[in-house]
């Protein structure tokens, strides 16, 4: 009897792995990229697999049974049985053909980006990620982990004229265009990562001393979490992104508000993607009818630029500093003090409080510009010199 229990615990093990399949609720998000054939291979392996488990549990659960003990019941010998093996040879050789095929034609495309593709570098460190877009010369200039400081995070080489103009991203969220294939470099500072996107089922591993590579091209505009699908230290679980898949109006000014490798050596501070979107929603919100951001003065309203901790007087002679809570009173109550020199033309605007923090955030990135400080003559000759060239294609100079 202790024998038909096992037999009927394998079979209840088999059909119960098959209703789970059909009844959870972790199966594949819906996809957002041109890997369609990534996920087809990935459905023919499971119905393989899946096929193979059933039959072979359920033959267990009735050889278990069928075969148990009986006294004076002996098993027979049989060392060879070419028949057997031949079929169990070629159903399982048909098997893993089918399984394998597939996948070589996806990875044949995996690694071979069309040739409109345009370039992102992933940068990944323990434990974050940055991007790297080349700028307007379409050129990624040279960089190498040698390189590498608090004001150098991508290892940027000293002098090379390409690398002047590319765009770094030091934020773990990056933007990209929908509907335009992107071909992703990747690299690595110190240990192995793997940048992996979920529901645009890419992913490849950034190998420290190369640069690794595959394309994609999103075909819907949603937010994507990024993780590092490669055990890379304690911290590893928390090396996460989001990657914003966006119009291309979007995308274009986004990316003009990113600092170029020249301007983050001159100090420029790149927007937040919060006060990116505090600017954008300024800007629906009709803010920049009445206000500057830029330091011109306009007869509606004061210029926000370097608004933020001043003093400010108003039309009854007192003065006020212009903290959070002036700044938001100001907004959702623009009537109850009128600054010197302006009327009461502001009209009640309506916010969300996610709303309201992201324009307060994009004011307080609203400061002018230090004054820059003269450069030696030995600075000025370096900064003069020829810059080695480079390769468009790769990002040269890297750790062996």
């Amino acid at each position: 009897m202790r024998i038909a229990y096992i037999a009927v615990i394998l079979f209840l093990v088999t059909v119960g792995s098959v209703v789970f399949n059909f009844t959870t609720p972790f199966h594949f998000d819906a996809i957002g990229s041109n890997w369609e054939l990534i996920d087809i291979t990935v459905y023919i392996t499971f119905i393989i697999c899946g096929a193979a488990f059933v039959v072979l549990g359920l033959l267990m659960a009735w050889w278990v049974y069928k075969f148990q003990y009986q006294e004076g019941k002996f098993a027979e010998y049989e060392p060879e049985n070419a028949t057997l093996e031949s079929q169990l040879t070629i159903v399982t050789t048909i098997g893993v053909v089918v399984m394998l095929a597939p996948g070589l034609v996806a990875w044949n495309d995996y690694i071979n980006p069309p040739s409109d593709a345009y370039e992102l570098e992933v940068y990944s460190k323990q434990w974050n990620w940055m991007y790297r877009f080349p700028g307007a010369d379409g050129i990624f200039g040279a960089a190498h982990n040698k390189y590498v400081d608090l004001d150098n995070p991508f290892g940027m080489k000293p002098g090379d004229k390409y690398g002047e103009d590319d765009i770094l991203i030091v934020d773990k969220t990056v933007k990209i265009p929908v509907d335009r294939p992107v071909k992703v470099l990747l690299r690595s500072q110190d240990v192995l990562h793997d940048f992996w996107v979920p529901a645009i089922r890419a992913k490849m591993d950034a190998v420290p001393g190369m640069v690794t590579y595959f394309w994609f091209e999103p075909i819907v505009e949603r937010v994507y979490e990024v993780l590092c699908a490669e055990l890379c230290g304690r911290n590893h679980f928390n090396m996460r992104g989001e990657m914003h898949v966006v119009s291309m109006n979007e995308y274009s000014t986004w990316l003009n508000d990113q600092v170029t490798w020249a301007g983050l050596q001159a100090g420029a501070v790149p927007l937040s993607p919060e006060a990116a979107l505090g600017r954008d929603i300024a800007n629906e919100a009709g803010c920049f009818a009445c206000h500057s951001d830029d330091g011109r003065a306009l007869d509606t309203g004061p210029t926000w630029l370097d608004i933020w901790g001043g003093t400010v007087e108003l039309d009854d002679g007192t003065t006020r500093v212009r903290d959070e809570a002036y700044i938001v009173k100001s907004i959702l109550d623009p009537h109850a003090e009128i600054v010197l020199g302006y009327t009461t033309t502001m009209t009640t605007v309506e916010l969300t409080e996610e709303e309201l923090q992201s324009i307060l955030d994009y004011m307080k990135s609203l400061k002018s510009e230090p004054a820059k400080q003269e450069t030696t003559e030995e600075n000025d000759s370096e900064s003069t010199a020829p810059a080695p060239e480079v390769d468009s294609t790769t990002i040269p100079d890297e750790e062996p």
